[in-house]
């Protein structure tokens, strides 16, 4: 005779079978692929920063021996004018070229995203400034700058460029705005027309049905629907345009005199120069702040969907 089993009221007839809310395991190809590029990363990235950061410490001029110095180094950087300087005009310089940077491809990606003929081959045409080395855009635009420009000068009989703007002081740094941006605009124009292309039709439809105009589509609704993208443009603009190196290296390397030297020139310049140890203190700043800038494009970016 089979028992019945009394079951309390309110209770489960349901038997507890085993937990199955544990994690499963890593499978080790994971590690297979981890660790290699760990060892990698470790070696050329995180021992050479954490020696140099150690090394900004010292009096050490890149090689032989060296004694501890403690803050001597950051407190000199804050009181050298040349430290002061570059960080100004490398400020100032990103500043308004990722100002101008963002305008420009935002334009550019209303007109090329509009119903226009030939949009994509002029989108293949104005992608093209990005695949080319900067270095050979800024020698280039040297010899523009420094020949054609101001026999066009000479020729037009406008006064202010018949010589070379490289030469100077107080325009040099409007040539590497305009040489900079001319190669980082493409960019920028490729997140800004996924960024439109992603708007629904039926919106832009909607609002010529209500009789918007197009002024009145683009402020109204495209700019509030690709806020996202001109924040991540802005951020990720700035934070490169901080590094600029190899277009100011090709256009005035830094001069007239020091009117156009970034900071990233002055570390490279110490480093050659017998002010190992200072300038890596340089560089140590230089890099908290690109961390700090870093952490601002995450907290900026996070969440963002295509159409917040």
């Amino acid at each position: 005779m089979a028992s019945a089993t009394a079951t309390r009221p309110g209770s489960s007839d349901v038997t507890a079978g085993p937990r199955t809310d544990r994690r499963p395991p890593v499978p080790r190809t994971f590690y297979l692929f981890l660790v290699p590029t760990l060892v990698l990363f470790t070696l050329s990235i995180t021992l050479p920063a954490v020696m140099g950061i150690t090394l900004s410490f010292t009096d050490s001029v890149g090689f032989g021996e060296f004694q501890f110095t403690g803050l001597t180094n950051y407190v000199a950087l804050f009181q050298d004018p040349a430290i002061r300087s570059s960080y100004l005009f490398t400020i100032g310089f990103a500043l308004v070229t990722v100002l101008l940077v963002n305008v420009l491809a935002f334009l550019l990606a209303v007109g090329l995203t509009a119903r226009i003929r030939a949009k994509v081959a002029l989108r293949a045409v104005f992608v093209l400034p990005m695949v080319i080395s900067g270095i050979v855009i800024a020698y280039v635009f040297n010899f523009l700058f420094s020949n054609s420009i101001p026999q066009l000068g000479q020729a037009t009989g406008i006064t202010f460029l018949e010589q070379s703007l490289l030469a100077d002081p107080d325009l040099a740094w409007v040539t590497i705005v305009v040489v900079t941006a001319w190669q980082a605009v493409p960019s920028a124009l490729l997140i800004y027309i996924a960024g439109i292309l992603a708007i629904p039709g039926e919106v832009y439809e909607a609002a010529a049905m209500d009789g918007a105009s197009a002024r009145r589509r683009l402020v109204s609704i495209t700019l509030p629907l690709v806020a996202g993208y001109v924040v991540i443009n802005m951020v990720i603009g700035f934070k490169n345009f901080l590094n600029a190196y190899d277009i100011i290296v090709g256009l005035t390397n830094g001069g007239p005199g020091t009117a156009t030297r970034s900071v990233a020139m002055t570390i490279f310049s110490g480093f050659t120069g017998g002010d190992y140890a200072y300038q890596m203190a340089n560089a140590t700043i230089f890099f908290l702040i690109a961390v700090v800038l870093a952490v601002a494009q995450l907290r900026l970016t996070r969440g963002r969907s295509a159409l917040s």
